[in-house]
């Protein structure tokens, strides 16, 4: 944390000069449509521009700000690096089509289906990938069972949104712990608390998208009740510290529970084709997965942190006498961070397939090769877009510009801010398309606004990202995403629908995170 609050004098021009690079990043993805590779990089470069000519930064701090940066996107990347190889190679023995394929044989009425499919499928999803991935593999299923392409892929993207944080093994809830610098075991239970608010949300708005009052009616208790378990189940798990298998063991709980209500409680609605054993079998990986965080996590935690990359960053200041002290950067366990136990998984995965065989997609042959150039051509665009946002954040909490935009909101905002919290989170999801990218642009913010305002962090933080996980669906890079499997489904129109659904739950958030100050 800074050593003390010298800044240039807060005129409006410098605080215009502060956000400029937010601004920009804005700018290029919404009204030009640049990817967040792309605008990251502009952000960037006018966040160094800024510090440089109004914020008196000078080379040395430059430096250690880009040097922390990265250790903090590798620390991310890790996740998403070995997240894209854990997909594709479950992808490429055609387990998650086999998953789809079964999964709406559980129950014959659309409402049911469809909050098994966009909800509960793809929350689980979500857990184990992300990255849009849900909404892209939700998608078509949802069309061929009779819906819209526009309602299909809206349904896709509100499903799984309320599990964004602490989903693709937990990448954006590890960017708020390492943005912030604040403990996750303090962080994990507001934020899995507020998620579940959303996730009912998410459940609430794909139920109404199926059928509206009729289809509320008719399933509305199967809602609450689903809600409750996945809510409960991710809470307990982060509570437990198990961070990176929270949403993944909320959506695998749910999915247990919703087949076991229709094979054992709902009788007689089962499809006569319906394959149960089919459908455990495909989910072999994900079991493995478990097992293999579990004993990554608990059993061989201490053994496997051996390794750990760090480097110790010199103190630094601005010319107006900013300060930032002496620090060590993000550390990443080499063999124990999540993104290892993905690789181990994966090797395991591809390991038992090709030793034994037995993949659902027998005639297109299992190749390593195949896997490995999908999940490299997929590292591109996120290791640009997060280095670039996480350089940008940091060049701009080095330069005192984080903190004078928390003092700007602090001083105008007062009472409300609790209720533009979270709202700020889905700004910064909307025009970054990623949860964890709003986090580290916008975690800093929220926590410098929150301690000036002598408000819970804990809490503004937990709004900070349930707001960025909705957000993120209405983010234009990933409606592109969920749109692209779907023929006829027209971008604007998804985007609008999306949209009109998400800006609604983050106002339940926002009321939420006031009533909660209160108290």
């Amino acid at each position: 944390m800074p050593l003390e609050s010298n800044l240039p004098p807060l005129t409006s021009i410098n605080i215009l000069l502060a956000a400029l690079p937010v601004l920009v990043v804005l700018y290029l993805m919404v009204g030009r449509q640049w990817g967040g590779s792309q605008a990251g990089i502009a952000g960037w470069v006018t966040a160094v521009f800024i510090s440089v000519f109004a914020f008196g930064t000078g080379g040395q701090l430059l430096l250690v700000a880009w040097g922390k940066a990265v250790l903090l996107s590798l620390f991310v990347l890790y996740v998403i690096w070995m997240a894209l190889l854990l997909y594709h190679t479950i992808n490429e023995a055609g387990n998650i089509t086999v998953i789809g394929q079964e999964m709406p044989g559980l129950a014959q009425d659309r409402p049911a289906q469809s909050l098994l499919i966009a909800w509960i499928f793809g929350s689980f999803i979500q857990g184990a990938t992300g990255f849009g991935v849900p909404a892209a593999v939700v998608g078509p299923l949802l069309v061929g069972m009779g819906f819209a392409p526009v309602t299909a892929v809206a349904m896709g993207l509100l499903g799984h949104a309320w599990a964004v944080t602490y989903g693709s093994l937990g990448s954006s809830f590890l960017s708020l712990i390492a943005t912030t610098g604040q403990p996750g075991e303090i962080l994990a239970g507001p934020a899995a608390i507020m998620l579940a608010i959303a996730g009912l949300g998410c459940g609430l708005s794909v139920l109404w998208l199926s059928g509206g009052v009729t289809a509320v009616r008719r399933r509305g208790l199967f809602l609450l009740s689903m809600a409750a378990v996945m809510g409960a189940a991710q809470w307990g798990i982060a509570m437990a510290g198990l961070w990176s298998v929270a949403s993944f063991g909320a959506g695998l709980v749910g999915l247990i529970s919703a087949i076991f209500y229709f094979t054992r409680i709902a009788n007689g609605q089962l499809r006569e084709d319906f394959d149960l054993a089919r459908l455990v079998r495909a989910f072999f990986p994900y079991i493995l997965l478990i097992i293999v965080i579990v004993l990554g996590r608990i059993v061989f935690q201490d053994a496997l942190n051996v390794v750990e990359l760090n480097y110790n960053f010199p103190a630094v200041a601005t010319r107006f006498g900013w300060a930032t002290p002496a620090e060590a950067g993000r550390s990443v366990s080499l063999f124990g961070h999540a993104g290892a136990l993905l690789l181990y998984t994966s090797l395991l995965i591809f390991g038992w397939y090709r030793w034994r065989g037995g993949t659902f997609r027998p005639d297109e042959g299992y190749k390593g090769r195949t896997i490995w150039q999908k999940t490299v051509k997929g590292w591109v665009k996120p290791t640009i877009g997060v280095y670039t946002l996480v350089a940008m954040a940091l060049t701009m909490q080095h330069a005192g510009m984080t903190q004078m935009l928390a003092e700007t909101l602090s001083a105008n905002t007062g009472p409300v801010f609790p209720l533009l919290s979270p709202f700020i989170g889905a700004l910064g999801a909307f025009m970054t398309g990623s949860n964890t990218n709003s986090n580290v642009v916008f975690g800093q913010l929220q926590q410098g606004t929150a301690v000036a305002l002598h408000l819970s962090v804990p809490l503004i933080l937990a709004a900070q990202t349930a707001g960025g996980a909705i957000g993120s669906l209405f983010a234009p890079a990933k409606v592109i995403v969920g749109a692209s499997t779907v023929e006829g489904a027209d971008d604007g129109q998804v985007l609008k629908l999306a949209m009109l659904y998400g800006l609604g739950i983050v106002l339940i958030i926002s009321l939420v995170t006031v009533t909660a100050v209160r108290f």
